[in-house]
C-alpha cells in the first residue's frame, strides 16, 4: 500500500493518493443535491485529518470547487432546472465579496482557532433556521417523492423582482435584497474558502422559501465563478509580502472526485424528497458548526 502513498510538497500532506478524490466524491454526491459543492465539509477534513492548516487550505478548497462544480451545473442545466436570474444575482453579488473575504482571511484571520469560531457561529445561525423551517413545514414527505420532470419556466429578472415558475407555482424574490445577501455571503465565503455556496443555499431555502430542486444549479454556478476568482486572488495578490496559492495537485485530486460526485448527485436529486434534503443539510451544518465552536474553548 506504500506504493499509493503520496507526499504533497506545498501542503506537506502525506496520504494515500486515492483518499482525496474518494472523500470528495462521497461528500459532494450528497451535498450537491442542496446546491452545495461540499467544500465546507472538505475544509475540516483537510485541517483536522490531513493537518493542512495554513491559509493555502482556503485556496485549495476553492480549487476543488472550480474543478468539481461543472459536473453538477451541467446536469442541472441539462434537466432545465438552472434558474439563470438567480445565478446572475449570486455571481454579481458574491464576486466582490470574495475579494474582501480573501483580504480579511490573510490579514486578520491566519489563526485557525479564530477562523473556526467565526465560521461556526455563522453556520449555527443558518442551521437553526433550517431546522425551524423543516419543523414548522406542513408538507408531507410523500408529496415531494417521484420523478420531477417539471422544468423551470417563465424566468424574469428586473431591478425589483426575480420571478420564475416551477411545478405550476410562481416564485418571486427581491432582487436588491438577494444581491445584498450574495455580497455578504461572498465575504464569508472568501474567508472560509468555500465560494459561499454552503451558506447561500440554506438562505435560499430557509429565508427566501425557494424549492431545493430549482436553486441547486444556480448556487453551484455561483460557487464555480466566485471560487475561480478566489483562486486567482489567493494566488496572485500579495498581502503582507506573501500569497496563499493552493496546493494544485491536492486541489485537483479533490476536484476530480467532486466532478463525478456532483454530477451524480444532481442526477439523482430529483428522486429525493425536498424535506429529506433539508434535514440532511441542516444536520450536516449543525454538526460542523458545533465542532468548530467547541474547539475554540
Amino acid at each position: 500500500m506504500n506504493f499509493f502513498q503520496f507526499n504533497f510538497p506545498v501542503s506537506e500532506v502525506e496520504t494515500f493518493i486515492f483518499i482525496p478524490p474518494l472523500i470528495a466524491f462521497i461528500i459532494s454526491f450528497f451535498t450537491s443535491m442542496a446546491g452545495i459543492s461540499g467544500a465546507f465539509l472538505l475544509l475540516p477534513f483537510q485541517m483536522s485529518v490531513l493537518g493542512f492548516t495554513t491559509p493555502s487550505v482556503s485556496s485549495t478548497n476553492l480549487l476543488f470547487n472550480v474543478a468539481g462544480t461543472p459536473g453538477g451545473v451541467y446536469r442541472y442545466m441539462k434537466e432545465g432546472r438552472l434558474v439563470w436570474p438567480i445565478a446572475i444575482a449570486i455571481v454579481t453579488g458574491i464576486m466582490p465579496g470574495v475579494l474582501i473575504g480573501y483580504y480579511l482571511r490573510v490579514k486578520y484571520l491566519p489563526d485557525p482557532m479564530a477562523f473556526k469560531l467565526f465560521v461556526g457561529l455563522v453556520l449555527m445561525v443558518v442551521a437553526f433556521r433550517l431546522i425551524k423551517e423543516v419543523w414548522t413545514s406542513k408538507t408531507k414527505i410523500a408529496a415531494d417523492t417521484g420523478r420531477l420532470k417539471d422544468k423551470v419556466v417563465n424566468l424574469s429578472m428586473g431591478f425589483k423582482k426575480i420571478r420564475f415558475d416551477f411545478k405550476e407555482v410562481t416564485y418571486s424574490i427581491h432582487s436588491i435584497g438577494f444581491f445584498t445577501l450574495s455580497f455578504a455571503v461572498g465575504i464569508i465565503g472568501g474567508i472560509y474558502g468555500i465560494g459561499g455556496g454552503s451558506i447561500i443555499a440554506p438562505f435560499c431555502i430557509a429565508f427566501f422559501n425557494l424549492p431545493v430542486h430549482t436553486i441547486a444549479g444556480a448556487v453551484l454556478l455561483g460557487t464555480f465563478t466566485s471560487s475561480a476568482a478566489g483562486v486567482i486572488f489567493y494566488s496572485l495578490i500579495s498581502i503582507n509580502g506573501s500569497t496563499a496559492a493552493p496546493d494544485w495537485t491536492l486541489g485537483i485530486l479533490f476536484g476530480i472526485g467532486g466532478l463525478f460526485g456532483m454530477y451524480f448527485g444532481a442526477k439523482y436529486q430529483r428522486y429525493v424528497p425536498e424535506k429529506i434534503i433539508k434535514i440532511i443539510l441542516a444536520l450536516i451544518i449543525l454538526t460542523v458548526a458545533t465542532k468548530y465552536i467547541l474547539q475554540f474553548f
